[in-house]
């Protein structure tokens, strides 16, 4: 079988070649400009896509009007509000594009048949769902216990390639901070080196 994007998610050597036949032909490839929204707030999530290329933000509004940074989505990552998703209902969330995107999007009524019709595509989805809950447990344990010094650090580590593309407004609030604040511990962590 020829190696398709979607089996880094689902390796092909679980499904008979019938099943990984209708998987791969059941997601479509979609492509979207900066800025576009993929999901705005008060929507129903019906969609979930596979990030093959380029950058996407997860962002919820604030009561006063500010939009703060959940979460970015590069290549080989779900972007997806769960909760919205599973549960079918309204969102806080938005995702939006940060610069061209490239991904294999799947609907929830197709989902939902090949969850329950298909063992291993069920496990994979449950391994996701368990990896973005740990990350998301550990991102907010970071956001209480760790000093934002330490959060960038991390970031640089982990998430290098969101220092170079994505706005420093956008990652401040991400990291919990203000783009000030971010700027200097830049400044400081540049002086350390």
């Amino acid at each position: 079988m020829a190696e398709h994007f979607l089996g880094h998610f689902f390796p092909s050597t679980q499904f008979s070649s019938d099943d990984w036949q209708m998987i791969t032909n059941a997601f479509k490839q979609v492509r979207y400009a900066k800025d576009d929204h993929l999901l705005r707030e008060g929507a129903t999530a019906n969609h979930y896509w596979f990030v093959e290329s380029g950058i996407l933000r997860s962002y919820a509004i604030d009561p006063k009007g500010h939009d703060l940074s959940l979460d970015f989505f590069t290549r080989g990552d779900v972007a997806i509000d769960w909760s919205s998703f599973l549960q079918q209902k309204p969102t806080r969330e938005n995702i939006q594009a940060l610069t061209e995107v490239v991904c294999w999007r799947l609907d929830f009524a197709t989902f939902q048949q090949f969850f329950h019709g298909f063992e291993p595509f069920r496990e994979a989805g449950r391994a996701r769902l368990v990896g973005s809950y740990f990350a998301l447990k550990r991102k907010n344990v970071s956001m209480i216990a760790d000093q934002a010094k330490d959060r960038y650090r991390k970031l640089m580590v982990e998430r290098p390639d969101l220092l170079q593309q994505v706005p420093l407004k956008q990652l401040a609030s991400y990291l919990g901070i203000t783009d000030t604040s971010l700027s200097r511990i830049r400044k400081e962590i540049m002086e350390e080196s």
